[in-house]
């Protein structure tokens, strides 16, 4: 199991719902934190409460539907001079839930997968080269398990997509210190998944971070968080590297 104490960890989307809960659960085992929001302002309630844990926090903000937005920020944490050993692709949106699915528009398609697929995916670009280079690296791309409903075509068909280029991406980094695998927190209440959802965001936890954790060499794997349901975090682990590639 990887000792995040003392590493640095990219936690996109981390200042509110399931983000905020794995910046947490970072700091909490000693991890340091660069926390991206849209606002770095938005980022200040969760960074307070990370520092807590005796961590460096620092706050990025990015528009992940603008390219040129996080092409600045990946400079910015470029800049501060510190390596980042995990990448948690944890920000998405669900742009709308279209009743009348025939009539779904394409934009719905467009930012959906500008946000869902090509940021996470231009971030994990920028830092696999970094993360071969030191021998090191752990990134963990959020997915969805949303099927059949064509309600939600935009986002479930971006999450898809990131599903597809996450597990070719890792046939490539197979057998090596930097691993790439997805998670799927399931249906939680946050922001994203609406009032009505089944799930409290705690009980993602400890599934969404294993893969930050795991340390058999084995990429492409979803780490689904139903999975790992009232699992300290060290059997998470056990469990999850039983698990094997899809290759």
């Amino acid at each position: 199991m990887v000792d995040v104490k003392g590493r640095w960890a990219l936690v996109t989307g981390g200042a509110r719902g399931i983000g905020r809960l794995v910046c947490l659960a970072l700091a909490e085992r000693g991890c340091n934190l660069v926390i991206q929001s849209r606002k770095k302002e938005h980022a200040d309630a969760v960074k307070a409460e990370a520092e807590k844990f005796g961590v460096e926090c620092v706050a990025v903000e990015a528009e992940l539907s603008d390219l040129e937005s996080v092409e600045k920020m990946l400079k910015e944490i470029d800049s501060l001079g510190h390596d980042i050993d995990i990448v948690m692709n944890n920000a998405g949106m669900q742009i709308a839930y279209r009743t009348e699915y025939l009539a779904t528009p394409a934009d719905d398609y467009t930012t959906s997968f500008l946000i869902n697929t090509v940021a996470p995916m231009m971030i994990v670009y920028h830092y696999v080269p970094l993360m071969q280079k030191k021998g090191f690296g752990r990134i963990v791309n959020t997915t969805s398990g949303i099927a059949l409903e064509p309600e939600q075509a935009g986002y479930s068909a971006s999450k898809a997509a990131l599903n597809k280029v996450t597990i070719d991406l890792g046939s490539k980094l197979q057998g090596s210190d930097v691993m790439i695998n997805l998670t799927d927190p399931g249906w939680c209440r946050t922001d994203l998944g609406g009032p009505n959802a089944p799930n409290a965001p705690e009980s993602a936890l400890p599934g969404v971070i294993v893969g930050a954790f795991v340390d058999d060499r084995k990429s492409g794997r979803i780490f689904g968080a139903g999975l790992f349901y009232d699992m300290s975090l060290e059997e998470a682990v056990k469990q999850a590297e039983k698990m094997c590639s899809p290759y």
